[in-house]
């Protein structure tokens, strides 16, 4: 009886301590864990500080690290943004264009206008010239008086009606030699040295219509 009672004593103090070490298992694992994790958490932030260290010391000063935006509605209004300004370029550049041809059509039309009966005036410019030779041919002569006097009045009505539509006479005699107007038909010693190449005398005169050359001046040239 005795023997099964110090057994059973034996079994109840084995019990015991084997509760005792699992409750000392128990709070060394959970103890291990906490400083595990307290490590692992400070290991953690350690590295974080040091890549942000190494960031900052390394970026640039005026560097721009924005994000970028990845929400489909923005690189839609990106998109739609970048087809605006293409368009919008296109536009001015049209617009340029267009408003280069409007300039370009007004300045045709003016001249057209402005040369309108070119060729019939410049059929009239010899009829000018022979009253204008027919007025000198009878200068001096008292028994042409009235014809010259005629001659004249006919020759400054088909003058002033040119001159109305835009026709102007080149003034050539003592200017200077221009191949841009004058044609040189011949050279001849220069009666001064003043003019040596410059015009000493008009074979025909040349004429504008609007400023535009309708008929260049025939000279001589002094040399």
């Amino acid at each position: 009886m005795q023997d099964n009672n110090d057994k059973d004593n034996l079994k109840e103090r084995v019990e015991d301590l084997k509760n005792q070490v699992t409750e000392k298992a128990t709070e060394f694992a959970a103890e291990a864990k906490e400083k595990a994790e307290n490590l692992a958490e400070k290991t953690l932030d350690a590295a974080e500080k040091i890549i942000n260290d190494v960031f900052k010391k390394n970026k640039p000063e005026d560097a721009d690290f924005e994000e970028v935006a990845t929400d489909p509605k923005d690189i839609e209004i990106a998109e739609l943004k970048k087809e605006l300004d293409e368009l919008r370029d296109k536009y001015v550049r049209l617009y340029a264009d267009f408003d280069n041809f409007r300039k370009r059509t007004a300045k045709e039309k003016l001249e057209i206008v402005q040369l309108a009966g070119k060729d019939v005036i410049i059929g009239l410019l010899p009829v000018l010239d022979d009253f204008e030779r027919a007025v000198k041919a009878l200068e001096g002569k008292e028994e042409s008086a009235s014809v010259r006097e005629g001659m004249l009045l006919i020759h400054n009505k088909l003058l002033n009606y040119l001159t109305a539509k835009g026709v102007k006479a080149m003034e050539t005699k003592g200017q200077e030699f221009n191949a841009d107007v004058h044609e040189a038909v011949t050279e001849i010693p220069a009666p001064t040295p003043e003019l040596a190449g410059k015009v000493v005398d008009e074979i025909e005169k040349g004429y504008y219509l609007n400023e535009k050359i309708i008929r260049f001046a025939k000279v001589i040239v002094g040399k």
